[in-house]
């Protein structure tokens, strides 16, 4: 089901989160939920998996996640804000150690002028530390393969967290 990159991320991630003794929780928009299955494809992921959250609606970010409704009718769901706040929210709900947030457009319709096909806001936390933003532009390279990129991206911005 993922590439072999993914796979390889993800036990890097797994192995690096336990020997921390750290565990994660997602907070998956556009990707609905694959960065929790590529490392659940894992085995030993239940000691550093804590849970996802897939909010692929706005609602969901605000009920499950604590995102401001306000927040998103100022700067949109696809926006750092917001991947800041959906990642916070993951630690707030949750007894992880480390979060990861993902909100974007994978197309292929949805996106407006401002915010074209392909873009995705990242934002990963840890625990009593600053807060990491990446905004990728993949471009209109397909639905799937925005999704799988910005699975890849996500983990690698949870590596570096680390």
């Amino acid at each position: 089901m993922f590439p072999e990159s993914v796979l390889s991320l993800a036990k890097s991630l797994m192995h690096a989160a336990a020997d921390a003794r750290l565990t994660i929780a997602f907070a998956e928009s556009c990707t609905g939920g694959l960065m929790a299955s590529a490392m659940t494809e894992l085995d030993g992921a239940s000691a550093v998996v804590d849970r996802g959250f897939v909010v692929y609606s706005n609602r969901a970010k605000t009920e499950m996640l604590g995102v401001s409704p306000e927040l998103i009718g100022q700067y949109g769901a696809v926006s750092e804000e917001v991947a800041r706040a959906m990642a916070e929210g993951a630690l707030e709900n949750s007894n992880a150690d480390l979060a990861v947030s993902c909100t974007g457009i994978a197309g292929p319709t949805g996106d407006t002028p401002t915010k074209p096909i392909g873009l995705v806001h990242f934002a990963a936390a840890r625990k009593g530390q600053t807060m990491l933003h990446l905004e990728c532009r993949f471009g209109d390279i397909g639905r799937a393969q925005v999704r799988m990129k910005s699975v890849e991206a996500g983990l690698k911005l949870l590596l570096q967290i680390l």
